[in-house]
């Protein structure tokens, strides 16, 4: 039972995540008081409604957020994009956890410029991997298999008709667009690639073969820090899913192929296979639910000190996946080849 009185606010809240992530949030912690925030409080009222929590209006443009000053809140998500700043600088000033999980790799300066100036203020936690950890938590589970790494490759499938909300839209746009070059890791080196270079196939589990593009998200840094792999790389296909295709509602899907030498010694590569059949928004909510509960110190440990982390520095990647699989994700080793 959780002893948090204030409310986390959730900005975005009444989006198509936000609003699945602050559903997700209460089935995991039923008396975690939760407040929906956004920019058309009717909207933030009608979500709130549903879930019984409250609901307020709230500015990103605005330092103080728009917010009556005598609110009090146990952590701050944001599910848009926060070109100002503003959600991190109000959690330090109120000194409670900031996560954030729709920037690109070439974004996090804004939030790392603000925790280098407050490192003492408030916990802030970047998760904007894929999905907030969806194909970057059973990588690292997969990876335990390996004594030595040479190389990763993550390919990733969003359905047409998977995009979420405006905010999630306007996210995919920003990354892919304004972020011309993806980050990668080849041979120990960080690069970051662009035209002919980024592109890709991507073999959907049924095996048809789709046009696809490098991508850069947090995943990349995490993997290169975590694993040592000499090539990391990580590919998106925004396409029709396996289960469309088969006549059924869109999914989502992570493929994971890993190339090194085993504990006993033996060269392999491994291919591994994670989908969920209800798409991306219930696996991004899992993840912000599961960040935000370690953050408070609900699960896995003490509430979080003031520090800037990832979402894999400080959740067990066996306790992220039995919750995947517990909220529908299936796992499926494809292959192991010597």
């Amino acid at each position: 039972m959780s002893s948090i009185q204030h409310p986390v606010l959730v900005i975005g809240g009444s989006g198509v995540v936000g609003a699945q992530a602050a559903a997700m949030i209460r089935r995991l912690h039923p008396n975690l008081p939760v407040t929906i925030a956004g920019r058309d409080l009717a909207k933030a009222q009608a979500v709130a409604d549903k879930l019984g929590v409250e609901a307020l209006a709230a500015d990103l443009s605005k330092p103080d957020l728009g917010l009556p000053e005598t609110v009090r809140f146990s952590a701050v998500i944001v599910f848009v994009k926060d070109d100002w700043g503003n959600a991190l600088r109000f959690a330090q000033q109120h000194r409670i956890p900031h996560l954030s999980v729709s920037s690109g790799a070439f974004e996090i300066g804004i939030e790392a410029a603000r925790f280098i100036h407050a490192p003492q203020a408030a916990p802030v936690v970047l998760a904007s991997q894929w999905l907030a950890g969806a194909a970057l938590f059973p990588t690292l589970e997969y990876a335990r298999a390996f004594r030595s790494i040479e190389r990763i490759h993550v390919g990733v499938l969003l359905d047409q008709e998977d995009m979420g909300g405006q905010a999630a839209l306007a996210d995919y746009e920003r990354i892919t667009q304004a972020g011309s070059a993806a980050l990668t890791l080849k041979d120990g080196r960080f690069a970051w690639i662009a035209g002919e270079e980024a592109q890709a196939r991507y073999r959907s589990v049924d095996g048809v073969d789709l046009p696809a593009a490098a991508y850069g998200p947090l995943d990349v840094l995490s993997l290169a820090t975590a694993t040592d792999a000499k090539h990391i790389r990580f590919d998106l296909a925004f396409d029709v899913s396996a289960s469309r295709r088969a006549g059924e509602p869109f999914s989502t899907e992570s493929v994971i192929a890993i190339e090194g030498v085993l504990h006993s010694g033996e060269r392999v590569t491994r291919t591994y296979e994670v989908v969920h059949p209800q798409g991306q928004a219930p696996l991004t909510a899992l993840g912000v639910a599961l960040a935000t509960e370690r953050a408070l110190g609900l699960a896995g440990g003490e509430a979080l000190k003031p520090g800037l982390y990832f979402p894999d520095s400080i959740i067990e990647p066996a306790y992220y996946i039995a919750r995947m699989k517990e909220f529908g994700a299936v796992f499926t080793e494809a292959n192991a080849n010597g």
